[in-house]
């Protein structure tokens, strides 16, 4: 009547794999795994004390938990004495989560890029990736860090100023109070703090000593012990709390104090949906058939000054860029452009008005120097109406980067009679534009390739090329918020993000095309 059921019989057969399906994911990541060299994680190790867990199995378990949805420690260990597949590929061992969490994140910080360029070698030897076409596009991940405790660069400024406004008066009222201080500094700062200059906190705790010493001698004067509280007390330890923050901020106009290296960034994913600033960080990727072959984390909301570094890094990791490099209209900016043509690699990148110009209402708005006319061998620019906007003078100007851009200044000789003036410019006086000439020739170029038939396509396929990997990582696989802290351990989470998506992207074509084998000999 009943299959016969027993618990106190042993069974066969006892080895874990006859359970374990044979195009399994799990045999994915275990194959791919096991064809790193060894050599790879020798720097991680050492010797001496009791052995090791080997670094190979410790990889496999993290990798297939991330394709599993599981990023905590805790949860990895509990499903390595709990779960079949994972049972298997650990060898039946039972790391606990102290020694996975360390490895994630202390053993393998210098050693992931390299497993990761593996098996990217490995793909791309399979025929999986060419490395030829580069699709760059960016998201937002939020960071693990309180959302309220954060740090804003203008404020830091701002009360920052006001301090040492504080600082100059209660000097000031030192001076007045002490006649023979008055005769020898009449209208300047105490010699301690280094004339007008700015006070930093290394002065002030020099003019302090100073006046401490001072106070020793005339103990009884109430005004001076008054003032040496006050910027012991107070003054002296804000002073050195705002340059801590300063220190911290960097180039960056914000900080998580729970997180020093986030920033507090607009997120898509805004679970209050109030369009509050979250802490978080910039992940850029780079994808061909939808498999990562690069990527990287910054600090910048903004993805203009992401490309460069993240091409860097990329360049670092394989040894040379790839021949295309695909983005949209956010990495279109003039330094952008320069670096991709220094480095001979095709740009198929779009700029901030690409789209607009296509519109009617801009190629017949006459404001627009882009429907101007310009006479190379006169070197000037020829508006709407016809008059000519005659060469001033050049100038230059300094990204934050350090990035050098060329301006050149072209004004018209008399636009006040001008009947079209009111629709050109609202400036008062003759009309004056300024013009980065190697910019419109970068765009130019960029516009002629986007309009071929090959960088259409590119273009177009774009689309379906890094969006479906960051929907497939934060809502396929629930990453919407990291769980480390810090941008190095930040960096190691979107490495293990990657080498999981990867061999995940692996184990769906591998079904897709058996699939297509099955149903052609049908």
């Amino acid at each position: 009547m009943y299959i016969q059921y027993t618990m106190d019989q042993l069974c066969l057969p006892m080895d874990l794999e006859e359970d374990i399906p044979q195009n399994h994911l799990v045999r994915i990541v275990n194959a791919a795994v096991n064809q790193l060299d060894d050599v790879i994680f020798e720097a991680a190790y050492p010797g001496g004390g009791r052995d090791s867990y080997h670094p190979k199995m410790l990889t496999k378990v993290i990798i297939y938990a991330y394709t599993q949805r599981i990023y905590s420690s805790r949860q990895i260990a509990k499903a390595v004495r709990e779960n079949v597949m994972f049972m298997w590929i650990a060898g039946r061992q039972r790391p606990d989560f102290r020694t996975i969490n360390r490895f994630r994140s202390e053993r393998m910080k210098a050693l992931l890029e390299t497993v990761f360029t593996a098996v990217l070698q490995f793909l791309a030897d399979e025929k999986y990736v060419q490395l030829e076409h580069y699709f760059v596009d960016g998201t937002k991940i939020e960071a693990n860090a309180n959302r309220y405790t954060f740090v804003w660069g203008k404020a830091v400024v701002k009360h920052k100023a006001k301090l040492q406004e504080k600082v100059q008066t209660l000097f000031a009222t030192i001076e007045e109070s002490e006649k023979q201080e008055e005769q020898m500094h009449v209208g300047q700062d105490l010699s301690e703090l280094g004339g007008a200059s700015e006070i930093t906190s290394e002065k002030l705790e020099i003019a302090v000593k100073q006046l401490e010493e001072r106070l020793q001698e005339n103990p009884k004067d109430k005004s001076l012990k008054k003032a040496v509280r006050t910027l012991r007390k107070d003054l002296l330890p804000r002073l050195q709390k705002y340059e801590t923050h300063e220190e911290i901020l960097g180039s960056r106009n914000s900080y998580s104090k729970t997180d020093k290296d986030a920033t507090f960034m607009r997120m898509k994913e805004d679970h209050m949906r109030n369009g509050q600033l979250k802490p978080g960080y910039n992940v850029q990727i780079g994808t061909e058939n939808q498999f990562i072959l690069g990527y990287s984390v910054h600090q910048r909301p903004t993805d203009t000054r992401c490309l460069i570094p993240h091409l860097e890094k990329v360049k670092s990791q394989l040894g040379k860029l790839p021949s295309t490099i695909i983005a949209d209209a956010g990495y279109g900016g003039e330094e952008n452009y320069d670096y991709l043509e220094q480095n001979e690699v095709e740009a198929i990148v779009k700029y901030s008005t690409y789209h607009r110009e296509k519109n009617k209402a801009w190629q017949k708005d006459i404001s627009k120097i882009d429907n101007w006319t310009y006479d190379e061998e006169q070197d000037t620019w020829t508006c709407a109406t016809g008059q000519p906007l005659i060469f001033r003078r050049a100038s230059k100007e300094k990204t934050e980067s350090g990035y050098e851009i060329e301006y050149r200044h072209y004004r018209s000789a008399s636009y006040e009679g001008c009947p079209l003036k009111p629709q050109c410019t609202k400036a008062q006086g003759n009309r004056e534009v300024k013009v980065s000439m190697n910019y419109l020739r970068l765009k130019n170029q960029a516009r002629n390739k986007l309009r071929s038939e090959e960088g259409y396509a590119l273009a177009v396929r774009r689309m379906i090329e890094p969006e479906p990997v960051f929907g497939d990582i934060k809502n396929n696989r629930g990453f919407k918020r990291f769980l480390l802290r810090g941008l190095p351990k930040v960096s190691l989470e979107v490495g293990w993000l990657s080498l999981a998506h990867n061999l995940l992207k692996k184990a769906a074509m591998d079904a897709k095309n058996k699939g297509a084998k099955h149903v052609q000999a049908a």
